[in-house]
């Protein structure tokens, strides 16, 4: 599954290879994407080769060969089935009534990094239920699949789903997806220092990143988490 900037990327490249026989440059690319900097074209291009669709060609300047596009054919809906067992004719003694629980369907909007940043995502994969006890006041919130260990001493695995609350501030030490430069997405603690921020990892094995604050914004917060085993 590509992200959204990937995708957006590649239907570029294709386009301008479809109009003028050659790869856009990096700039362009930046420019058609509205970049900060090419930094971020050189990482999409990057993911795009290592989900094998495209090819940067050895000493060519520009050098780019498309070798397939997504599949856009839907997948067939999965139908869970029922198995039936055996039931007790009445209760247990002792047994008690089961309370109906509160829940709420989320959007799961992708894969967020716990480690070095991926590209931002902004399409829904699929809904998840949460219990509503685990909403944090009022507000929209999403969920998000961890990628990546650097949060593990903060609880958060690989696999996880955090639940965010949707909003563009926080407070030190609020745990946050930040979105950095407008093209990175990660899931960090957040720590504002003057006028740079620290996002923090819980893995002495990753280092702090430092940046100024017009390079960060934030996307929402954590409220909740959905251990993965």
């Amino acid at each position: 599954m590509l992200t959204r900037k990937q995708l957006e990327l590649l239907n570029f490249i294709k386009l301008r290879m479809d109009v003028d026989g050659v790869p856009p440059s990096f700039d362009e690319m930046k420019d058609a994407l509205d970049l900060r900097s090419k930094s971020g074209i050189h990482r999409l291009i990057t993911a795009l080769e290592e989900r094998g669709f495209i090819r940067r060609l050895a000493h060519r300047a520009r050098a780019l060969e498309i070798i397939k596009m997504p599949d856009v054919a839907e997948k067939p809906a999965f139908t869970p089935r029922v198995i039936e067992g055996d039931r007790p004719a009445a209760p247990p003694r002792g047994a008690m009534m089961v309370e109906a629980v509160h829940a709420m369907e989320l959007p799961v909007m992708g894969r967020i990094a716990a480690g070095v940043p991926i590209e931002a995502i902004s399409e829904v994969s699929h809904h998840i239920a949460v219990p509503g006890s685990m909403l944090s006041g009022q507000g929209n919130h999403y969920a998000l699949e961890v990628k990546g260990d650097s949060m593990i001493e903060a609880g958060i695995n690989d696999g996880d789903i955090v639940v965010i609350r949707e909003q563009s501030t926080a407070e030190n030490g609020d745990i946050v997806v930040a979105l950095v430069d407008d093209a990175e997405a990660t899931l960090k603690r957040f720590r504002r220092k003057g006028n740079m921020i620290a996002l923090e990892a819980a893995n002495p094995a990753y280092e702090t990143r430092m940046l100024p604050d017009h390079q960060v914004k934030v996307q929402g917060r954590l409220v909740g988490l959905i251990r993965s085993y």
